[in-house]
């Protein structure tokens, strides 16, 4: 059970094995990341199926699309692959450096200025002070952040965050990138320069499993796509017959 290494043949970059996760009922909703995290850790009346059996393997090289209705489970199950969430049952087994890119500020601190978050983002991936310095400037120009790299992220508008979250995470290229719906900020000219760099790290055996509602993306850049509904995997196959599927799910 867990994130491992070391297990899986060498052309498997993920694999899942019978994965099951429950987040314990509370009374009223869950606000977010920080209670749902303190919900299952701590308890309560009732428990709910998050992620029920989910096999999923991925090759080294691979791009896998996630789709799926809100709050089908695509996102836990990225969640899942990175390590943030610990299965109750089953096995999560994964090869390689990973970085998941997932909301618009993960990984980052309001009160740090932004070139201090690409030192902090950069340390969280595992990467040195002097190996994130020499990568520096290519980090400003691709975010476009200009002079504001130097301003407190509180100051940042969304997008802003989210363009020094890509180009941090994409700029340090990990083995297998894990991304959760952030391909759609900014502008048009960002989102195509994002997806290029993404088809870049693609093309150089960069493994790839992305959760989008973009369904032109998904089709573009994807070899698979996984239909996840309730919990579970419904299909996977090419990324149009996966499409229609999700469209005629009832």
């Amino acid at each position: 059970m867990g994130v491992e290494g070391g297990e899986i043949s060498m052309n498997t970059a993920i694999r899942l094995t019978d994965v099951d996760l429950h987040f314990p009922k509370k009374p009223g909703m869950l606000q977010g990341f920080s209670d749902l995290m303190r919900s299952k850790i701590e308890g309560g009346p009732g428990r709910f199926t998050a992620l029920d059996g989910i096999n999923l393997e991925v090759k080294v090289g691979e791009v896998v699309g996630i789709i799926g209705r809100n709050g089908s489970g695509k996102s836990t199950v990225l969640r899942a692959i990175s390590g943030i969430y610990r299965p109750d049952s089953g096995k999560v087994e994964v090869r390689g450096q990973t970085s998941l890119l997932a909301g618009v500020s993960v990984g980052l601190n309001h009160n740090l200025t932004g070139r201090e978050n690409v030192h902090l983002y950069g340390s969280i991936l595992g990467h040195q002070k002097d190996t994130m310095e020499s990568m520096m400037e290519e980090i400003i120009e691709f975010s476009e952040l200009g002079e504001f790299i130097e301003q407190p992220l509180r100051t940042y508008s969304s997008g802003m965050k989210a363009r020094l979250g890509i180009a941090v995470a994409s700029a340090v290229e990990p083995e297998i990138l894990l991304i959760d719906e952030v391909l759609g900020v900014g502008d048009q000219e960002f989102r195509e320069k994002s997806k290029k760099r993404i088809l870049d790290l693609v093309e150089n055996s960069g493994t790839v499993v992305i959760v989008s509602h973009n369904f032109g993306l998904m089709k573009s850049i994807c070899d698979r796509v996984v239909l996840v509904h309730k919990g579970r995997i419904e299909q996977i196959g090419e990324p149009e017959e996966m499409i229609q599927a999700y469209k005629n799910l009832s």
